[in-house]
């Protein structure tokens, strides 16, 4: 029995301890291993051990009681749970003896979750689902999911398309306010009526495009001038049918985008617009917004006007038809000789001025996927960018162009797309970089259009050794939506937007809004800076879950080739490096993966003033030729291919025979 002095010091030191410990609301941070951290208010993060996270959810806002530790390392116990914003989530069904668990598609949570067998909704193993969490782990650390739709098994056509939508939260399906509003529109609307629309149906404009789209957004004309050429670029209208403000404009805005899937489109629009009624079909009277630009005999781009007009397309061409035209290959569109040859005159002009005083992207070597009946690959193959659809890419370059200049001298607030460059984070860098490798333009400055132009174009130069120019990628910023004008360093252009594909990208959408308001004298409509961070987020939603389902189907392809030919091997060119290792592009199919050497036996080290990985014994360089093998996908880096070296790949020359290189 203690006595009466123990037992008041031992309630004396439980009153130290209470005292000592500290309750706060914090939210859970989840981390790849089991631990994690409570972040509180103030901006600490306090140690949430293993146990303790079994409890809860990462984002979870939860009570903690933090606790000292000997180590004098406060360690977070969780007390209570606040709020669990955690919705429903997508992952896949699998089976631990008798019991099935989902395991959720979700960053910072490898834990599985059980399905009780009332919640299964006729899950079966391997299924892929979405979810939501039926009871929370807060009291005992074993939560439990329901299963609140199938999306499909590993053998379900196109399983990586659907998957990566319900992921990504990408809808077909529109609602019943915006199905009624469409519907009363197009019984209602008469665009053509319009008194300030101009005729401009004589002219002969064109329609280029892959032979089977029919979301025909644009179409072409052009005439010789006497200092050049006149080019009318028509833009389909579909503003014209969508009402400002209404629930249809605000689902299109939701949507942001088309979302084109290998075998899978997600259009922006409602089919009966973007493939019917402001589809510029031929032989069809359509309201258009028409670009109407001087391009004098250098390709400068000179006066322009934007027009509200009908227009009637004579024809809807193929690339490759066009393309054979062109090319002298045949005849068969000499009805439209006239046209054609001017557009093509056009071309050469605008994209001899682009090269010589603006900056042209190189051509890349492209690949086309074919693709079977299960909406799986069947082949892939190379193909090089066909001249018409160059000369067509020109046209919507001078319209775009045209339309930046129209909001900004008016004044209006954007859309722009800029491109700033160079990061602002790395301007030390960059100058240590081409101190380093191109010390001509060192000076120069980055923050201009000459500046930077003269410096992308020292570094294409072919007489370097080192292949500067991808290598500066890493140094460089994306293309931006903004709603001030500013430069688009990528194109050497002081302005630049996007106008020519309003069926299928909200930015031209609302850039025609804006040039329409212009037009009629109107005060442009203001564009703040959340609507277009808000667009810019679903635009990169989309591409996020379009490279997930190519990864998905490129790693399907590549083990079914592997399984074809057992022991294959790929050439491939080393693509992009850091110091975990480097990605890799093939050159048969250019399809991408990674190549670890943290898991190789060497240890290397990374240069990245050259972009290289050097051990003791082999060097890999960007761009380099390597040699490696596939060995599957890694499914918690969205299906990203995993290669290894082929055995001797990337070895240094003997000494005798680098001496002898000296």
């Amino acid at each position: 029995m203690l006595n009466q002095d123990s037992l008041s010091q031992l309630k004396g030191l439980k009153s130290q301890m209470e005292a000592e410990k500290e309750h706060a609301e914090a939210v859970v941070k989840g981390t790849q291993a089991r631990y994690g951290f409570a972040v509180l208010d103030d901006g600490r993060e306090v140690f949430i051990p293993p146990d303790e996270m079994l409890k809860v959810f990462p984002e979870d806002r939860v009570r903690v009681c933090i606790r000292p530790t000997k180590a004098n390392k406060p360690i977070a116990d969780v007390e209570k749970l606040i709020d669990c914003p955690l919705g429903d989530f997508t992952g896949r069904c699998v089976r631990k003896g008798k019991a099935l668990f989902v395991e959720p598609d979700l960053a910072q949570l490898s834990r599985w979750l059980f399905i009780p067998p009332h919640a299964r909704n006729g899950v079966q193993e391997g299924d892929y689902v979405r979810c939501a969490i039926l009871r929370h782990p807060i009291r005992d650390g074993k939560p439990q999911a329901k299963i609140l739709s199938v999306i499909g098994s590993e053998d379900t056509p196109g399983i990586e398309n659907l998957y990566s939508m319900a992921k990504y939260r990408l809808s077909a399906d529109w609602g019943a306010s915006s199905r009624k509003e469409l519907e009363q529109q197009l019984a209602e609307c008469r665009p053509l009526e319009a008194d300030f629309r101009q005729d401009l149906t004589d002219l002969e404009f064109i329609s280029i495009d892959a032979a089977k789209t029919q979301d025909i957004d644009d179409a072409l004309y052009a005439q010789i001038a006497d200092d050049g050429w006149t080019l009318f670029v028509a833009i389909a209208d579909p503003t014209s049918y969508i009402l400002p403000g209404s629930d249809l404009q605000r689902d299109v805005a939701a949507r942001g985008t088309s979302v084109y899937f290998h075998g899978d489109v997600l259009p922006m629009l409602p089919e009966e617009l973007s493939q019917e009624t402001c589809a510029l079909s031929e032989g069809a009277d359509r309201p258009a917004l028409v670009c109407k630009v001087s391009i004098n005999d250098d390709g400068q781009v000179g006066e322009y006007e934007f027009i509200e007009a009908t227009v009637r397309s004579r024809a809807k061409l193929s690339y490759y038809a066009v393309d054979k035209y062109l090319t002298g290959q045949n005849e068969e569109l000499m009805m439209h000789a006239s046209p054609l040859e001017a557009l093509y005159q056009v071309y050469r002009a605008l994209r001899g001025n682009r090269e010589s005083n603006h900056l042209v992207m190189e051509d890349r070597q492209e690949y086309r996927w074919i693709m079977d009946d299960n909406k799986q690959i069947d082949h892939i193959e190379p193909f090089e960018k066909l001249l018409s659809q160059k000369l067509v890419e020109e046209c919507m370059i001078a319209a775009n162009r045209c339309a930046a200049r129209c909001l900004a001298d008016n004044n209006a607030s954007g859309p722009f797309v800029t491109h700033p460059g160079f990061r602002g984070d790395r301007l030390d860098e960059t100058r240590k970089f081409l101190t380093m490798h191109a010390p001509e333009v060192a000076e120069a400055d980055v923050a201009t259009v000459a500046g930077y132009k003269q410096i992308m174009r020292a570094l294409s130069g072919t007489e370097k050794a080192l292949p500067l120019r991808t290598m500066a990628n890493r140094l460089l910023t994306r293309a931006e939506i903004t709603a001030a004008p500013g430069p688009h360093m990528g194109m050497a252009l002081e302005h630049y937007t996007n106008c020519t594909s309003p069926l299928r990208k909200y930015v031209d959408f609302l850039v025609h809004l804006q040039i329409k308001a212009i037009l009629r004298g109107q005060p442009a409509q203001q564009v703040d800076k959340p609507t277009l961070e808000s667009l810019a987020e679903r635009i990169s939603t989309a591409r996020a879950a379009t490279l997930e389902a190519e990864r998905w189907l490129a790693g399907k392809h590549l083990g079914r080739v592997v399984e074809r030919q057992e022991g294959k091997t790929f050439k491939a060119r080393v693509a992009h490096v850091n110091s975990s290792g480097f990605n890799v592009r093939l050159d048969d199919n250019g399809l991408e993966g990674f190549v670890d050497l943290r898991k190789d036996p060497e240890k290397f080290s990374y240069d990245k003033w050259t972009a290289s990985l050097t051990s003791t014994t082999r060097r890999f360089q960007l761009e380099g030729e390597v040699e490696v093998s596939f060995v599957g996908v890694d499914r918690e880096n969205r299906y990203q291919a995993s290669f290894t070296l082929v055995e001797g790949c990337g070895l240094k020359p003997p000494k005798e025979e680098k001496k002898a290189e000296e």
